[in-house]
């Protein structure tokens, strides 16, 4: 089955007619990446093992394939027809709308109607044309912490708003963009089906030119649930299925399953022929800067266009023209003596390009880009052609009330302790974070490791779920890499947290087909992510005791390792013992830079005791910090990310108390624990 996106038909000029439209087919040939296959026998059990000998993991669950490319703004071609007429064209969201004088921007972030629909009744009573019984709630928010007959539920619920669209818009094309909702969503305008959406965490949105009244209130009605459905991304299981941490809600996955619209909803405008898309990559000359632009334009326009740089505070500007043919223009820039980002000095060029008409901009978009290479040389991690070591954690979208909602404060707050304790990377586990988070990580000069949905994977799972599992991963790699591409912040893509074949207990290999799944999964993912993007290496988090022949499609090796906690528990000169024979032999198979994605133990705030315990504050540093002895010991350990950043919310279970994991050096409300304080003392100035 071929993918189809809708969109926009092409005419010439910027006046064109916008308002006929006509499905266009697009394909994409994968590139694949081989890699040399190696097996290797480990002694022990996985954490997944561990997890399983005390009945907290379960086994596979049967479904068919995925009916809608995840991830992506497009309906799946089955073969059928859609249950209703879409009014509305789906279109990329990879550019976030702007401001400007010739573009129009309304944030409907505020208080909207909702009303739960357990029943699943509200679409054959027309809730769409509105709500019978609402109450309020936040946009951006999580529903979960916000009531208490909402808690836990993860079925579906309904918001609904009016919006009042000027008749300025008029000569306008008209979008509506929802930026997250978890997980699956339905959307309505003024009663019309705009269309379908599958997956969180990254945006989608429609064209409604033609369809919005003017001067008058339109309806926006948005349905949404996050079943948890074995064919998604991240896979779930359904009410009552055994699931990966045995709780409630029941998840394959070790963080609460948040639903709701975790991020703006806005209303947009462009011109009708307007920048549709802008690629910048940089490069290193000596001590210029060079900076090459593709741009795109709508309609595959012909035409005259010029890319801008504000060299320095002066105002002093590079210009360049774009000559655009058939809607895409390229061109480069030069900066002598550039100020080139790093976290040591994130500086941010502002870059502007502009769309002309008898030599008068009609489009604008604007970018602030860092001039920066992020190369691999055997065993090091260069940065603008120097060796670098990574220093971080893994983290989550994750705060008391608003759940995974977008909250300016809270992020704020996250990059200024990130300063303060002395990091300078995170890997956005294990989902794409926020347009907000990945603007202020270039801001503050912090390093990403940038990574798709795709945590819980099991590939002893039916082949009707891998199938379906790698389609849906495909749309969000694409999406991502579409939106997050021009961020000197991200160094890194993965495609995977913590992959497996659920090994069983007695410690005999994993079934071939599992690893045979796999291992076709990563030849397909890191092939993708390198035709998409050529200038990032590509990378998964490596589970303990996971095959360790996948390790061989990735650039950079990133391992998940508890010696210590879920294995050797109390233990940690045995643990650290364990743990650097592994690491020598991995590389010894794998010779590439090799960095911890995930290390840490859980410590309850307050918990104190001499010598230190696990669940303690001091058992908690000093397993993090003997973990760094070890990094610092081994040339080819290059980076160290730590789990986590801050405690964060799970389902309700045995092994983590309060429906809490609190392996956070900070506490969920960002109060610094001992290992906090330890890692100030280590990181602060030092090249560690």
């Amino acid at each position: 089955m071929k993918s189809r996106k809708w969109q926009p038909s092409f005419c010439d000029g910027p006046r064109c007619n916008a308002n006929t439209l006509h499905p266009r087919i697009l394909r994409c040939t994968l590139a694949r990446h081989g890699g040399v296959m190696q097996n290797e026998e480990k002694d022990g059990l996985s954490r997944r093992d561990f997890l399983m000998s005390v009945g907290l993991a379960g086994g596979a669950a049967a479904a068919g394939p995925a009916s809608l490319l995840g991830g992506s703004s497009a309906l799946e071609d089955q073969g059928g027809e859609p249950e209703a007429e879409i009014a509305a064209t789906a279109v990329s969201a990879a550019m976030r709308p702007q401001q400007n004088q010739f573009r129009s921007l309304m944030d409907l972030s505020g208080f909207w109607e909702f009303q739960l629909d357990p029943k699943n009744e509200g679409e054959q009573a027309n809730w769409k044309d509105g709500l019978p019984s609402p109450r309020v709630i936040p946009v951006p928010a999580s529903w979960n912490d916000l009531f208490d007959d909402a808690a836990d539920y993860l079925g579906y619920g309904w918001y609904s708003r009016e919006a009042w669209i000027p008749k300025a818009w008029d000569s306008q094309r008209i979008f509506l963009r929802v930026y997250s909702a978890n997980y699956a969503a339905k959307v309505w305008m003024n009663g019309v089906l705009l269309g379908e959406h599958l997956g969180g965490h990254l945006p989608f949105a429609y064209e409604i030119t033609g369809k919005a009244r003017f001067d008058a209130a339109n309806r926006i009605v948005i349905r949404v649930e996050n079943l948890q459905k074995p064919d998604r991304v991240p896979p779930g299981r359904p009410p009552g299925g055994p699931g990966f941490f045995v709780g409630y809600p029941s998840t394959t996955y070790d963080f609460f399953p948040y639903a709701g619209i975790h991020r703006q909803v806005a209303l947009y405008t462009t011109p009708r022929t307007h920048i549709e898309d802008i690629t910048v990559t940089t490069e290193i000359d000596g001590s210029d800067g060079v900076v090459k632009v593709s741009a795109r334009a709508s309609n595959r326009w012909n035409g005259m266009g010029r890319a801008a740089i504000v060299a320095d505070s002066s105002g002093k500007t590079f210009t360049v023209s774009l000559n655009f043919s058939q809607g895409e223009a390229r061109a480069e820039l030069r900066l002598p003596s550039a100020r080139f980002w790093s976290p040591a000095d994130p500086h941010l060029y502002p870059l502007t390009v502009e769309l002309l008409e008898s030599d008068r901009p009609f489009d604008s978009y604007r970018l602030e880009i860092g001039v920066r290479t992020f190369t691999l040389s055997g065993e090091q991690l260069l940065l603008n052609g120097q060796p670098v070591m990574l220093r971080g954690f893994g983290k989550h979208e994750d705060f008391p009330l608003h759940g995974k909602g977008l909250d300016h404060p809270q992020l704020v707050r996250d990059y200024e302790l990130l300063k303060w304790v002395g990091a300078n990377a995170y890997r956005t586990s294990h989902y794409p974070y926020s347009e907000e988070a990945m603007e202020l990580a270039d801001r503050y000069g912090i390093m990403i490791i940038d990574e798709i949905p795709a945590v819980g994977l099991n590939f002893s799972e039916s082949e009707a779920n891998v199938e379906a599992w790698l389609k849906v991963a495909r749309g969000q790699l694409r999406d991502l890499i579409a939106r997050d591409k021009n961020h000197p912040s991200v160094i890194m893509w993965s495609v995977a947290n913590e992959p497996g074949v659920g090994r069983p207990l007695s410690g005999r290999r994993p079934a071939r087909s599992g690893v045979e799944a796999g291992d076709h999964y990563f030849n397909e993912m890191v092939g993708l992510a390198h035709k998409l993007d050529p200038t990032r290496p590509v990378t998964f988090a490596a589970v303990q005791g996971g095959p360790a022949e996948w390790l061989a499609h990735v650039d950079v090796v990133a391992i998940n390792r508890y010696y210590g906690w879920y294995t050797l528990g109390g233990q940690l000169d045995v643990a650290i013992a364990t743990l650097e024979k592994e690491l020598d032999a991995l590389h010894a198979s794998y010779p590439k830079p090799m960095i911890f994605t995930e290390f840490g133990a859980e410590a309850l705030p307050g918990s104190h005791n001499t010598p230190p315990e696990m669940w303690t504050e001091e058992y908690q540093a000093e397993m993090i910090s003997r973990y760094l002895d070890v990094a610092a010991r081994k040339p080819f350990m290059r980076g160290t990310l730590l789990w986590c950043f801050a405690d964060f919310k799970t389902s309700q279970s045995i092994i983590r108390t309060n429906s809490m994991n609190n392996k956070g050096v900070f506490t969920r409300d960002r109060r610094p624990k001992a290992a906090a304080h330890m890692l100030r003392a280590r990181w602060r100035g030092s090249a560690e």
